[in-house]
This record gives C-alpha cells, sequence and structure tokens, in this order.
C-alpha cells in the first residue's frame, strides 16, 4: 500500500473448517467510559478515494478498513479475525476456499449477501476499471484473462452458493489469501449502489454504503475533514465504543504539536526535532511499521533507462545513515533494502538479512562520482539536469532538501525540487511525470512478496518501469511452482531482492518508525505493521486523563 513474520492461524488441516472466534477489546466497564467518546485524529494529507476498486494509498486504505469489511480481518500480531466471514475451510489441494457468511447489514439496511463479494471482486478486476490493485488477484481463477479482457469477469474464480456462502477458485495454491481477502480491493460493493451513483460512487462521503463498524461523514470529496461515525448496523456493533472518530489535515508539525498540547487531538506523530524532546514522555509509542521509503528512478525512456550507473550513481551520493540519524531522526531506521526488517523471518533469520546487498544501500561518494561520470559518458552528455518529486508535507519537504544537497555533490548535475500534494504525486506518479519521485510503500500483509511483486516488469505499481528477467523468474517461480515449497520460495524472494539491490532498481532511503505521542485517555486502538495501520472498532475513550 502507497505511503502499504507471517503468523499461521492454528494448525490448518486440509479440507477442515476453521471457525473463527470474534475478537473483542479490552474489557471497558461502562463506569470508565468519558460520556464524549469522541477521539480526535490527524492525517497530513486528504483522502484521494473510497472506492475499494481504486483506492492505492495509505490514507483511504486507513479509512476503509474502518469503515468497510471483508471476508476476514487482520488483527493484532497479524492474526486474521473474523469479518463477514463466520467460519471459512480450504480444499485438501488448497485451491478451493469456502467462507461461510453471517447476516450482516450495510448501513443503509441492505443485506451483505454473497453477490456482494462476486461483484466487488469481478468490478475490481475487470480492466474497464483499471485498478492498480487487480494484480492481488493473480492466484484466482482466470484472473488473467478476465484483466485483459479476454475473457467475462464472470468468469473470475468466485461464485455465491446461496445468499451466505462465496466460494473462491484459484488456479494455484496461496498460503497467504487469508491475509489478501481482508484488503479494500476484495471488500463487497453493492451493484445497485454502484449503478445508482455511477461516476460519483465512493466520491464522496454520500455516494456510498459501508459495512464496517463506522459510517464516512461530512467527506466532500477534496475537502481536509472528515469524521468515521459509528455505524449502528455493523453485525458486531455493541463492540464499538467510539461515537466518531474526527479527522483534520495538518501538514504544519508546529501546527500539529500546539493541537495536540492544547487537547484539539488526540494524538501526534513527531518529528525528528520533536521526538528528541518528548521521547521520554509517558504518551510516547514508537510505532515500527514494515514500510519502506525509497526512490524510483524513471526508465521509460530518458537517462536512467538502461544506465545502471547512473541508478547506482544516485544511490551511492545519498548519506542515508546521515539522512535518519540528523535528518529525519524520529526513530526510523536505516533500510537494508526494499523490504523492511520484521516483516518475515525463516527460523531465527531475518529475510532483511539474508537478502543484503551492502552496495545497494551504501555511501561512497567517490564511486558515485566515478560511476556517474561512466553514466554521463555511457549518455552523450556533459551534464544532466533532473526532478525530484515528492509530497508538499513536512517530511517529504525535508526528504527533497536533503537528497537535493547530495546529489548536487556529483559532477555535472543540476536537481530541480517539486513538493506536490499527496495525490498529485500519486497521480504524476502512475503516469510516469518524474525523472526521480519519493516513493513508499507498507506490506498490505505479512510476506515478502507483498514488496516483491511490485517491481516486475509489469506491474502497475512499477512507475518507473525498472525491467529484469531474472527477477521476473525469481517472482514467478515463487508464485508458482515454489508456491508449496517454504525453502524454495524463500530462496526465489531472496535471489530477487539482490537483483533488485544489485541493479539498484530503486534506492531505498529508510524503514519507517512513527514514533506517536497518544493521549493516556486513549484506549483500546489496534496498531498494525503491515496494511491500514489504525483500527478504531474497539477504541475508546475513558474518564481517566
Amino acid at each position: 500500500m502507497k505511503l502499504s513474520s507471517a503468523v499461521k492461524l492454528g494448525a490448518v488441516s486440509a479440507a477442515s473448517l476453521l471457525l473463527l472466534a470474534a475478537c473483542g477489546s479490552k474489557s471497558s466497564s461502562s463506569k470508565n467510559l468519558a460520556d464524549d467518546q469522541t477521539l480526535n485524529w490527524v492525517e497530513t494529507s486528504n483522502i484521494p478515494t473510497m472506492d475499494p476498486s481504486k483506492s492505492t494509498d495509505i490514507v483511504s486504505g486507513g479509512a476503509l478498513n474502518n469503515v468497510d469489511e471483508g471476508l476476514l480481518r487482520i488483527g493484532q500480531n497479524s492474526k486474521v479475525r473474523p469479518g463477514i466471514a463466520k467460519s471459512y475451510s480450504i480444499s485438501k489441494d488448497g485451491k478451493t476456499w469456502t467462507f461461510n457468511l453471517r447476516h450482516a447489514k450495510w448501513s443503509n439496511g441492505d443485506p451483505v449477501t454473497a453477490q456482494d463479494f462476486v461483484y466487488g471482486w469481478q468490478r475490481t478486476v475487470k480492466p474497464s476499471t483499471a485498478s492498480q490493485y487487480a494484480y492481488l488477484y493473480d492466484h484466482v481463477k482466470n484472473y488473467a484473462a478476465v484483466n485483459k479482457g479476454k475473457m467475462s469477469p464472470s468468469k473470475l474464480g468466485i461464485k455465491a452458493d446461496g445468499k451466505y456462502k462465496v466460494v473462491v477458485s484459484l488456479s494455484r495454491p496461496q498460503s497467504y489469501f487469508k491475509y489478501i481477502v481482508g484488503a479494500p480491493a476484495f471488500f463487497p460493493q453493492s451493484q445497485k449502489i454502484v449503478d445508482k451513483y455511477g461516476s460519483k460512487y465512493a466520491s464522496n462521503s454520500k455516494h456510498a454504503i459501508y459495512d464496517g463498524p463506522f459510517k464516512l461523514a461530512g467527506w466532500t470529496g477534496t475537502n481536509n475533514s472528515w469524521e468515521l461515525v459509528k455505524n449502528k448496523n455493523y453485525w458486531d456493533a455493541k463492540a464499538t465504543k467510539l461515537k466518531a472518530v474526527k479527522f483534520q489535515v495538518i501538514k504544519d508539525q508546529g501546527t500539529w504539536l500546539s493541537q495536540y498540547q492544547s487537547g484539539k487531538v488526540d494524538e501526534l506523530i513527531t518529528d525528528g526535532t520533536q521526538y528528541k524532546q518528548l521521547k521520554n514522555s509517558k504518551d510516547m509509542h514508537l510505532r515500527n511499521s514494515a514500510s519502506t521509503f525509497y526512490l524510483e528512478l524513471n526508465q521509460r525512456k530518458g537517462f536512467f533507462k538502461n544506465n545502471v550507473n547512473a541508478r547506482k550513481a544516485i544511490s551511492l551520493a545519498i548519506n542515508k545513515k546521515q539522512f535518519v540519524s540528523d535528518v529525519l531522526a524520529d526513530g526510523s531506521k536505516n533500510a537494508k533494502g526494499l523490504i523492511p526488517t520484521g516483516l518475515v523471518k525463516k527460523g531465527s533469520t531475518d529475510f532483511a538479512d539474508a537478502a543484503y546487498v551492502k552496495s545497494g544501500t551504501e555511501y561512497n561518494l567517490a564511486q558515485a562520482k566515478s560511476d556517474w561520470k561512466k553514466a554521463l559518458k555511457q549518455a552523450g552528455k556533459s551534464s544532466e539536469s533532473l526532478t525530484l518529486l515528492s509530497d508538499d508535507t513536512p517530511a517529504g519537504k525535508k526528504t527533497t532538501e536533503f537528497i537535493q544537497s547530495q546529489l548536487t555533490k556529483l559532477p555535472g548535475l543540476k536537481v530541480t525540487t517539486e513538493n506536490v500534494p499527496f495525490n498529485v504525486r500519486l497521480s504524476r506518479s502512475q503516469k510516469g511525470q518524474f525523472d526521480i519521485v519519493v516513493s513508499g510503500w507498507i506490506a498490505d500483509f505479512p510476506d515478502a512478496i507483498s514488496f516483491s511483486s511490485l517491481f516486475t516488469s509489469n506491474n502497475s505499481y512499477n512507475n518507473g518501469q525498472w525491467k529484469n528477467a531474472t527477477y521476473d523468474t525469481d517472482i514467478k517461480n515463487a508464485e508458482g511452482k515454489d508456491a508449496n515449497n517454504a525453502d524454495a520460495r524463500w530462496n526465489d524472494l531472496v535471489g530477487a531482492e539482490k537483483t533488485l539491490m544489485e541493479q539498484q532498481g530503486i534506492v531505498p532511503l529508510y524503514q519507517q518508525s512513527q514514533a506517536q505521542l497518544l493521549k493516556s485517555k486513549v484506549h483500546g486502538i489496534q496498531y498494525f505493521p503491515t496494511g491500514a495501520q489504525w483500527d478504531f472498532s474497539h477504541a475508546y475513550i475513558s474518564n481517566s486523563k
């Protein structure tokens, strides 16, 4: 998911029925609950879309995760917990998944049915929707043919068996499928509502319905404030204590701190300066996320295409340790590659350690200058001008300023910075309207493939369009012939990561940690290192301050 270790749900025998117990919050006595159950939250960017088929970013993903619900949900410690499905079973060959639905309702009172899942999945995959997340369906039977328009969406491997049973057919086994069905791209959608609103569907809070713990309110599609209000029709509404979560967009870090200190907002993601001053506060929480920020270099055409020396020079010229410790200084870590430390392990070996390529992330200005001269010679140039694109957030501006100062040490290179709103950066990235862009990704589920699949040749998130046949083959094998061989799959993915770093397909900058101040009166918020990060469904405000 744009900035988007595997844990098994018990011992699973083939064709066994997996019963999911409801996951409640910590017991909160009604006597301890504050009268006003309103949480005040902050985002640094507004919502680009609320269409489950088109959401790609962490802001809309976070909202969708609280107002909508899929078959399953990812809970604390990456454990699967029930969603609209109250139970599910897997066939012996691992290719047929059957989900038994509870009798849930949409926010308008309509029943959530198996057909809503069938329609939602078909809508996401069909080519006219142009969903960037459609690739997550690649194991679902007939996905490729449907997505390319060669087969009707009705042929996708999902069907409704009556009103409350969903049967999914996979083309090949996928051990982490249980995590994927919890992503927004797999949420149900009401065809009646989509047809009713047409192009306005999910473009504002009024032109959608919701099946999750909350409903979205007050969002016009472009404004910088909105609310999540309790959805009384949610199947587990009794567990939702909050009346509302009020969001506002604050881009200035000083303003955010002032609002937190005055009690107008209940949380603050600190920057480096604030973290140094406040890290010993009893309200400080260090949120380690499975997210990496990196530079994408436009290889569609122009200077970086087929010029590995140019790509290596850019990476080697940036002192990433200095950037993390002196510029960010917010608890974030140095990245060892694309895939973050702590996402997945094999025994005691962390994937990031197994796939580490020193040259992919190190700082070596002398080597950078040498590689840059080779790159200019290859391009037949004596100088080059490049534009560096990023968000207009405080972190985005700090990042571009530092990188610009580092890259101008390369002889003959002029770097111009552009900081634009989040949704503009996403749009320009997708269209290839950049030379270098600061991108970020948080794993959607706890598996290395959540990152590795991004940079296959034809992935829609591969904005720079780096292409490598060896990399593609390793990913294909991990998802195909080696899918049920844990050791071989691990080796495939490690090999792919090493190729990406050796060829400098991207430039890793840092692994993000968020140093958050949270008011002591706020309890029960669930934070996830992967996916949408925040779940407010079991949060509450206590009387104790």
